[in-house]
């Protein structure tokens, strides 16, 4: 076992000040700016709560990462409110302590790792928002109680968090700050960049989004099984989230009893506000039942991904002419049965965007023989292609070994997931055979190394020869360092 190392002076000082949190709470004044994070440290560690609410009012950076050091200690419900509470004091007071100059209480865990670190260190370079106050020289500091000048208040406080919505009832520390941001609505703004709606009742989320700025969502996920209607109620709020840069909406349906006016009002109502994301840039649209026929996209976008979902040849069409998508760097359409369409659109589509598309996904498409075949010219004008994935599709050796010809010329493509081959099975049931399969990867691989693109990692994921579950997958790896993945 290692040694563990001995608590530094700065560490030490800091627990033994707040053995007596009285002390602490007066020397608040004349503390060095240097020394406030690792003292808030240690009370936040230890549940000063009383020292931790004086110090929230003497905050003498423009930013407190609070959710960073949540990140390392797990909070107490009662040092939360602390915190809170401290705050929401504050903002009530019509002038407010000289060295406070907290402007954003940030309780994402994910930003600025190294602010508690640095500065625990006593080391200043820290990005500019966190910097502190320029210091004073402690001469010309005043050391009677008056000299807690007051200002006037400032502008409100944002409060950033990322919110994932769950369950009916929330945790805790989420609910605490949820009552807090609406007591103070004008004071404290709630500012939510990542939003996850996974299972909670409508009416619990439109009243959390009512705290929430909507405009302050960048990044928006709807995993839920909602009915259209369902939809409907949530789409007003949508239209609020100007500054929106990924969606993704999953697992709508339409009920059997819904009639054809009430579908066609409700897709018209996302439609309108979809017109209200002008930076949406990343769409994805899982197991959406309504989509076919009706693809409508405004805004140029940079990855889309229609998944589980039926679409027609018209659809097909619609996104080979459609201007929003002619920059695309990510196109998935995993899971879209494309077996009875011509895929002369999705070639066209692929041509348009072969400048700049990076990714593309086809997997669970069944695309034939003939109808691949037909792509592989417009695959070949990919100059950014790195990911190319087309597992689950009933392909041949022969148009495996096209493929391969048709993308040599690719210098950043650098892996290729394919199916195994239709010669590598014994039976119409799709049973494996591995030494076919092995024999077929041989010369694979051997193609690649005779035109020179040996590193150029093809992956080859099929159903587990064993139990034949499609979701348990049999990985073989051919590149120019063999292993399995």
């Amino acid at each position: 076992m290692g040694v563990r190392a001995p608590p530094r002076l700065l560490e030490l000082a800091s627990q033994s000040l707040l053995q007596n949190e009285a002390l602490a709470i007066v020397a608040l004044e004349e503390l060095p700016t240097e020394l406030f994070p690792p003292l808030f440290m240690a009370a936040f560690a230890g549940r000063h709560t009383q020292a931790l609410k004086a110090m929230v009012q003497a905050w003498p950076f423009p930013c407190l990462p609070l959710g960073a050091l949540m990140k390392d200690h797990q909070p107490h419900l009662e040092t939360f409110q602390a915190v809170l509470d401290s705050l929401d004091i504050l903002l009530g007071q019509e002038v407010r302590p000289r060295r406070w100059k907290l402007q954003v209480l940030d309780l994402r865990q994910n930003t600025h790792q190294d602010f508690w670190t640095l500065w625990s260190g006593i080391k200043a370079s820290v990005c500019s928002l966190l910097e502190p106050e320029p210091a004073q020289p402690m001469q010309k500091r005043c050391k009677v109680e008056a000299q807690v000048v007051l200002k006037p208040a400032q502008a409100p406080v944002e409060v950033l968090v990322d919110l994932c919505l769950k369950e009916d009832t929330l945790d805790e520390t989420i609910s605490y700050l949820l009552k807090k941001a609406k007591q103070r609505r004008s004071l404290l703004h709630l500012r939510c960049q990542k939003l996850r709606i996974f299972t909670m009742p409508m009416q619990s989320i439109r009243r959390i989004l009512k705290v929430v700025q909507l405009d302050s969502i960048q990044d928006l996920e709807v995993n839920c099984i909602w009915k259209l209607a369902t939809l409907g109620r949530f789409v007003p709020h949508l239209g609020r989230m100007g500054n929106l840069r990924r969606l993704l909406l999953s697992r709508i349906h339409i009920l059997p009893r819904t009639t054809p006016d009430q579908e066609e009002h409700f897709i018209d109502q996302l439609t309108i506000q979809f017109l209200n994301l002008p930076h949406l840039q990343k769409l994805y649209l899982d197991s959406i039942s309504f989509l076919e026929g009706r693809l409508c996209l405004k805004t140029p976008l940079e990855t889309l991904w229609i998944t589980n979902c039926l679409i027609s040849e018209s659809d097909l069409a619609y996104l080979s002419q459609c201007p929003s998508v002619s920059q695309l760097k990510d196109l998935g359409l995993s899971g879209v049965n494309l077996t009875s369409l011509s895929l002369e659109p999705l070639k066209v589509l692929i041509e348009w965007t072969s400048a700049t598309l990076q990714d593309l996904d086809l997997d669970e498409c069944g695309i034939m023989d003939s109808q691949f075949s037909a792509l592989l010219p417009a695959l070949s004008c990919c100059s950014q292609l790195t990911t190319f994935s087309f597992c689950g599709n009933p392909i041949s050796m022969a148009v495996l070994e096209s493929l391969l010809h048709h993308t040599m010329g690719l210098s950043k493509l650098s892996h290729v997931l394919y199916p195994s081959p239709l010669e590598s099975y014994e039976d119409v049931r799709g049973t494996l055979h591995l030494g076919l399969l092995a024999q077929l990867h041989a010369r694979l691989k051997r193609l690649l190394c005779e035109s020179g693109r040996s590193s150029m990692v093809w992956v080859s994921a099929s159903p587990c020869p064993h139990c034949g579950d499609v979701n348990h997958w049999v990985s073989s790896v051919i590149s120019d360092h063999d292993s399995p993945l």
